[in-house]
């Protein structure tokens, strides 16, 4: 059986597959009498959607969205809304030779043997473009949270042996990203990520990076220890995008190099507000929100469609067998990963002001 819904009172749903007809999601759980268009949407679609530059794969998708339900006047009524995504430029006869010959790096194998009937083409439902359905569900969240000033922005810190070192406050850092396509704050090493993609695209290869993700001004205790402590549930949203292998908190695994003086982040008060001098636990203490910014930080691996010969089997015969990837792909996912980074981890903020009570569950 398959998982297709995440969050306890704002749900999200999503649909659809790779070569299929349409992908999209359907939100249950909003309030009433939030402001939202198709645009509102769309804005967030343009970000993730493919043959934006040519550091993406060539498939020309214009991924416009259409709201099917739960808007009215564009507001929200209450009731679920529903939105599509129509595809347009699948090819679907480049996946023939892989019927019945797993891809390596992909879930082929996994969701042939625990399913059976798997769509093959393009990965199916395991496709990195189901996250259409992420990025709808996060567009509203984002919606909610702006009410309260929360944001949510998701840049890239590395791709492959290059990493920016400098530190940008985060207006600089919602300023630059926008400036170059690989979504970098640094813009002179956003050059060199942008000439290492280029020579793995040219080379038939991908490659991989880090993304940042911060989220602003939180309400302090923002979380449900035990079991749902709010880094918890943003490690597993972040961790159920495909191409997530890694998730750090605050300073993560460079926090084993510290000791206990040196990690635990200091208590002052400024203006009445009880502040930390550092942010090692990333915002995020017992579970729960600090009213410091939340880090966190995600190990995007390399996209695994590669050009050339890679050794594979047959399932029909377990035999060994060779395959050779065709279609058009990303030689690295991590630009556009930044918007379906931000709208998971805004799906699950979202879902959280509701049960902690900052976001009334009927109407806005």
């Amino acid at each position: 059986m398959a998982s297709n819904t995440t969050g306890e009172i704002f749900k999200v749903t999503t649909f659809g597959s790779s070569h299929g007809r349409a992908l999209g999601a359907t939100v249950d759980g909003c309030p009433a009498g939030l402001e939202l268009t198709a645009e509102d949407i769309q804005e967030e679609l343009n970000r993730r959607r493919p043959g934006t530059s040519n550091l993406t794969t060539a498939r020309d998708e214009k991924d416009r969205v259409e709201i099917l339900s739960g808007i009215f006047n564009d507001k929200t009524d209450g009731t679920p809304i529903t939105a599509i995504v129509r595809n347009n430029d699948q090819i679907s006869k480049n996946y023939d030779n892989l019927k019945n010959n797993p891809r390596p790096g992909h879930g082929d194998y996994c969701w042939y043997k625990k399913f059976g009937n798997y769509d093959y083409r393009g990965g199916g439902r395991g496709s990195g473009r189901i996250t259409i359905g992420h990025v709808i569900g996060g567009a509203i969240s984002k919606k909610l949270l702006s009410l309260h000033g929360i944001t949510v922005t998701a840049h890239v810190i590395s791709i492959h042996n290059c990493k920016t070192e400098r530190k940008f406050t985060l207006d600089d850092i919602k300023e630059n990203i926008t400036r170059n396509n690989v979504r970098c704050a640094d813009l002179e090493k956003a050059k060199e990520m942008e000439d290492i993609i280029l020579k793995a695209k040219s080379e038939g290869n991908s490659v991989g990076g880090v993304v940042e993700i911060i989220i602003d001004n939180l309400p302090v205790g923002l979380g449900q220890p035990v079991f749902d402590k709010l880094d918890g549930d943003l490690a597993k949203a972040l961790m159920n995008i495909g191409a997530v292998k890694g998730v750090e908190v605050g300073s993560g695994f460079d926090s084993t190099f510290l000791t206990g003086k040196e990690f635990n982040d200091k208590y002052y008060v400024e203006n009445d507000k009880i502040l930390t001098k550092t942010n090692n636990c990333g915002g995020i203490l017992g579970g729960m929100s600090n009213g410091m910014p939340v880090v966190l930080r995600i190990a995007v691996k390399p996209t695994p469609s590669v050009s050339g010969i890679q050794e594979s089997v047959n399932l029909e015969n377990n035999t060994a067998s060779s395959i050779e990837i065709e279609g058009r792909h990303d030689p690295c996912i991590c630009p556009r990963v930044t918007a379906v980074a931000e709208s998971s981890c805004s799906i699950v903020l979202a879902d959280h002001m509701l049960r902690a009570g900052f976001i009334h569950p009927d109407k806005i």
